[in-house]
């Protein structure tokens, strides 16, 4: 009964350091770092500074504060775009906008995480105005991010942002 206790005791070790190595990553050139795979259908991790999913960042005040001040950019940029006064009450096209920017405020990347099905030309015309207006002011401590704002295009192919918007016409 002893030996079966003990053989089973020592298997039991045995494969538990035989996992332990199994699930370490190979280390033969021993300066750290990984060595080549052996195993062709391993995929490549992705590097350590590349994230490999966008984060949106949450709505703090100084998120909220940084769309405005993202918009007022767009708007100085692009001051004959705007549509002056109230947007009418049957806005042509409404498109949420992320834009990936960096910590100096240099636009990286812009998706759409809603975009109008009977509009399609406008979205492409947006991400144009966007880059075209890169560098957006820095983020300062905010650091890299994506910056979400709605735009409100107007079949005039003029445009209000919802963070600087002054409303919409009731007709």
């Amino acid at each position: 009964m002893t030996m079966n206790i003990r053989t089973l005791a020592t298997l039991a070790a045995a494969l538990a350091l035989a996992a332990c190595s199994a699930l370490k990553p190979a280390d033969k050139a021993g300066d750290g770092k990984p060595g080549p795979s052996s195993a062709p259908d391993e995929v490549a991790s992705p590097k350590a500074d590349v994230p490999s999913v966008r984060l949106i960042t949450a709505q703090t005040p100084v998120v909220r504060a940084y769309r405005k001040t993202g918009a007022r950019q767009i708007y100085n940029a692009y001051p004959q775009r705007i549509y002056k006064g109230k947007i009418p009450p049957l806005v042509y096209a409404v498109v949420v906008v992320e834009t990936d920017l960096d910590a100096n405020g240099n636009v990286k990347n812009v998706t759409f995480s809603r975009v109008p099905s009977h509009a399609p030309e406008v979205p492409p015309k947006i991400a144009e105005l966007i880059k075209a207006a890169s560098p957006l002011p820095s983020p300062g401590r905010l650091g890299g991010h994506t910056y979400v704002d709605t735009w409100l295009w107007d079949k005039s192919g003029n445009f209000q942002l919802d963070s600087l918007t002054l409303g919409q016409r009731s007709r």
